[in-house]
């Protein structure tokens, strides 16, 4: 037995869309009610769980008689708030069996890497969560852009893990273990266990599967299960009919063990979760003071600006010298406004300039080192 399955108090599980639907597009009913009755029995008995759920743009794909996952992100959308409203009434429904109450849960990246967003985000999984609901996460792909899209479940799914300071994360997909090689290969082998990148130096990995109307692979899930366990929390990997198997501890699928150490949540979200919307390239002080000082950014310390970018967004700071991103922040000014400010003190702006200047380019809380 899995004593880290068997004594996980907080559950995140993943399931994606090939697990939920029929090829055609359709929600698969059996399927759905199957995995609703494993997390309901654990839900009930005292678990707490949150359902990562991929399928609501396949979910939608029938009834606006289309015959495959389009292509262009209107499309996507549109057929994502069609599908979305089917599939969380599917769980609902399926829940209501157990006695449990779901809460849906939309996420886009900006969601969660801005302050007060991730704040809201957190609060409201942990709300769920004391009141005995079963919160149900999915990407807000109906608004999402391409610049504020996480791009698959899987990782969501282990940015969810963090987020909600889980014991363990599940994902459940249509292949029933990490292997070697392809699984169809009679060559190839199961990987039981998984300890550090240095196990999956031979592997080689696949990507979507064939169904279609999934967008994730075994290389997405790899890295998920990367990013849960750098935050310190296990991960298995198995296929969804064997995910009453997997989450009673027996030695099914893939397990991967966790680091031994947890990062902050919020700059974990900032490393993993962003794209940087420009680069700040920084003079050897400014990368002493924020590296080995870890101290925040001041406008004296930078010494070009790239990108297009508004306070509040993402960006890299970079070693001028090396051209190498050292670090990851939220910044503070527009891209417009920090040409002007750049080698100056903050007293001299704030006395040229006005107080509102006299404050950091990039926060030391809101900074994540790469």
């Amino acid at each position: 037995m899995r004593e880290v399955v068997t004594g996980a108090r907080r559950i995140v599980v993943k399931v994606g869309s090939s697990s939920l639907t029929t090829a055609a597009g359709g929600i698969d009913e059996q399927r759905i009610d199957a995995l609703v009755d494993v997390l309901g029995a654990l839900a009930t008995g005292g678990r707490e769980v949150v359902l990562v759920s991929s399928g609501a743009i396949a979910a939608g794909l029938a009834p606006l008689h289309l015959r495959r996952r389009p292509r262009d992100l209107a499309t996507q959308q549109a057929a994502a708030s069609v599908g979305q409203g089917l599939l969380i009434g599917r769980y609902a429904a399926g829940f209501a069996r157990h006695g449990l109450t779901v809460g849906q849960v939309l996420l886009t990246v900006d969601d969660v890497t801005r302050r007060a967003h991730y704040r809201n985000a957190y609060r409201t999984l942990r709300k769920l969560l004391d009141l005995g609901a079963l919160p149900i996460v999915n990407e807000n792909d109906t608004v999402a852009t391409e610049e504020i899209r996480f791009g698959d479940n899987d990782r969501l799914a282990a940015l969810v893990a963090a987020l909600a300071d889980a014991d363990l994360l599940v994902l459940l997909s249509d292949v029933d273990a990490l292997y070697t090689g392809n699984p169809a290969d009679p060559s190839s082998r199961r990987i039981p266990l998984v300890r550090g990148d240095s196990d999956l130096s031979q592997v080689a990995i696949g990507s979507a599967g064939k169904s279609g109307v999934g967008t994730g692979g075994m290389v997405t899930k790899v890295e998920a299960a990367r990013i849960a366990t750098g935050f310190g929390i296990p991960v298995v990997l198995t296929a969804a009919p064997l995910a009453g198997a997997a989450l009673a501890g027996d030695e099914v699928g893939t397990l991967f063990e966790a680091a031994a150490t947890r990062p902050a949540a919020r700059l974990f979200w900032l490393a993993h979760a962003t794209s940087p919307r420009g680069r700040l390239h920084l003079d050897a002080g400014a990368v002493a003071a924020v590296v080995a000082r870890r101290k925040s950014l001041l406008p004296a310390g930078i010494t070009a600006v790239d990108g297009s970018f508004a306070a509040g967004d993402p960006v890299d700071l970079v070693d001028a010298g090396s051209g190498t991103p050292v670090a990851r922040g939220l910044v503070n000014y527009d891209a417009v406004e920090l040409p002007a400010l750049l080698g100056r003190s903050t007293p001299e702006l704030a006395a040229a300039l006005g107080p509102g200047y006299e404050r950091e380019v990039v926060h030391r809380d809101d900074l994540v080192l790469l």
